[in-house]
């Protein structure tokens, strides 16, 4: 389950659907990556109340990865802000309420905004080969979307926003429908359009995601966890004019420092199958000094790579540990992340 709806996750081997999206491309039913709707004459200034991030320069056709935080810093939501209008936004949400949070912020904060959940189901396109199958499909005008930018597009006359962002840090769009009867139509005409060009049926890769160390909801950071330990320094803007829901908690734990960071992690031995729900301890000198958020080996490395929340006295690139891997222990070393394509490149081109 994710936000309250099944997602379809088992397309065979994920090493395999990996594959597909680093070479060619995959079909994605997010449907599950609702929106939360706001609307109305304070619709901007109440979007920026519920973000720590500066919204000011956010222009129609934009979006922004924005982090939604509560009156402690922690973090409710890190969802994709689609600017509509001046007075029309989108939270495209990972997995927690932000609907009820949104409306019980709105019912104490004297704005005049309509928050709603609207008629709108996602699919992620992603892959090298996406932006010619979306051409194939709809177009020059989407296909040539640049990054985090949006477009409206009339599908023979179902209403659809095309956008050029995704969960894969691989070039890719996602394609908002907003008609839900439309959804297996809309399905079949992008396989027709795009199986012989290379489109395989798939899920969102965990390989792919951590080898870019994006974050997972729940995984890798819950309501427990603030922007200043994530490393997510850049989605705060504590001198912004705009007030916010977090902004006196961020600044002091700014100021007084945090005992945590997510780092990157590779650890040695026999690729790691199954998952880590556990949390694997990480340890130094038989003494826990963090937790294993995220772990996968991945293929292309040819080595066990993992996200973790580790002491900060510990988590200085170089640093040696070992992990307890419900009783088969691992040396593992503190590294740099992402593990690859740092800079975004592939995302990000053309």
């Amino acid at each position: 389950m994710y936000n309250h709806m099944y997602i379809p996750r088992d397309f065979g081997d994920p090493v395999q659907n990996f594959w597909n999206l680093v070479n060619d491309a995959i079909l994605c039913d997010v449907a599950v990556e609702r929106q939360v709707e706001i609307t109305g004459p304070d619709a901007a200034r109440f979007t920026q109340f519920l973000s720590c991030r500066d919204l000011s320069k956010c222009e129609v056709g934009q979006c922004k990865y924005v982090l939604i935080t509560d009156q402690d810093g922690g973090i409710i939501n890190d969802p994709i802000l689609l600017k509509l209008a001046e007075d029309h936004f989108w939270l495209s949400i990972a997995d927690s309420d932000v609907l009820l949070w949104a409306r019980g912020v709105a019912a104490t904060a004297g704005m005049d905004v309509q928050i709603c959940e609207p008629d709108v189901s996602p699919l992620q396109l992603q892959g090298p080969k996406s932006r010619d199958i979306l051409r194939a499909a709809f177009g020059d005008a989407p296909a040539e979307l640049a990054y985090y930018r949006f477009m409206e597009y009339d599908w023979n006359g179902v209403p659809l926003i095309i956008s050029r962002t995704g969960w894969s840090s691989e070039l890719g769009y996602e394609i908002f429908l907003r008609d839900g009867s439309k959804g297996d139509a809309l399905w079949e005409h992008l396989m027709a359009v795009g199986g012989p060009m290379g489109l395989h049926p798939g899920h969102t890769s965990s390989i792919r995601r951590i080898e870019a160390a994006m974050l997972s909801y729940h995984a890798d950071m819950t309501l427990e966890n603030n922007p200043f330990e994530l490393g997510m320094d850049r989605l705060v803007d504590l001198d912004m004019a705009a007030d916010f829901v977090s902004k006196a908690a961020l600044k002091r734990i700014k100021a007084a420092g945090v005992s945590q960071y997510q780092v990157g992690i590779t650890i040695d031995g026999p690729p790691i199958t199954g998952s880590n729900d556990e949390n694997w301890p990480v340890l130094s000198n038989d003494t826990i000094v963090g937790k294993i958020t995220s772990a996968v080996h991945s293929p292309r490395l040819g080595k066990n790579i993992a996200l973790a929340l580790v002491a900060a006295d510990h988590a200085a690139t170089g640093t040696m540990v070992s992990i307890d891997m419900a009783g088969d222990l691992r040396q593992a070393e503190i590294v740099p992340k992402p593990f690859f394509d740092p800079k975004k490149t592939l995302a990000a081109k053309g």
